[in-house]
C-alpha cells in the first residue's frame, strides 16, 4: 500500500491507497484516547482511527461533510498509524502525548 503523511495547505495530510481501499484525511490536530485517535480540524471532529473486535481490526471513520451522520469507514494497517501518529507528533499536532503513549501502549 502507498502511503502519504505531510503537510500540506498549513494543514497535515495522511492518505493510504491500496487496491482495495483509500483512506485520506486532512487535519489541524490529533486527539488521542485510551483507544481512539480523534482528527479535528478547525475545531470539528472529521474523523477517528479506533479498533474494532478489540485489537484485531485497527478502522478509520471520516465523515462525509454532509448533513446528517454520514462517514465512510476502512481498515488501516497499524503500521500506518505508528507512522502518522510519528509524523504527526514531530510535526507538533497531537494534542496530548502522554494519552499518545496511553494509546501506543494499548492499541500498537
Amino acid at each position: 500500500m502507498k502511503t502519504t503523511i505531510v503537510e500540506h495547505d498549513d494543514r497535515m495530510l495522511a492518505r493510504l491507497e491500496g487496491d482495495d481501499r483509500v483512506f485520506e484525511v486532512s487535519f489541524d490536530t490529533i486527539e488521542p484516547t485510551d483507544v481512539t485517535l480523534r482528527f479535528v480540524r478547525d475545531g470539528t471532529r472529521v474523523g477517528s482511527i479506533y479498533n474494532d473486535d478489540g485489537t484485531a481490526r485497527t478502522m478509520a471513520r471520516v465523515t462525509t461533510g454532509r448533513e446528517g451522520t454520514d462517514f465512510i469507514g476502512v481498515e488501516v494497517p497499524k503500521d500506518f498509524v505508528a507512522e502518522l501518529l510519528d509524523v504527526a507528533s514531530e510535526a507538533g499536532r497531537i494534542t496530548d502525548e502522554t494519552a499518545l503513549e496511553g494509546y501506543r501502549l494499548r492499541v500498537l
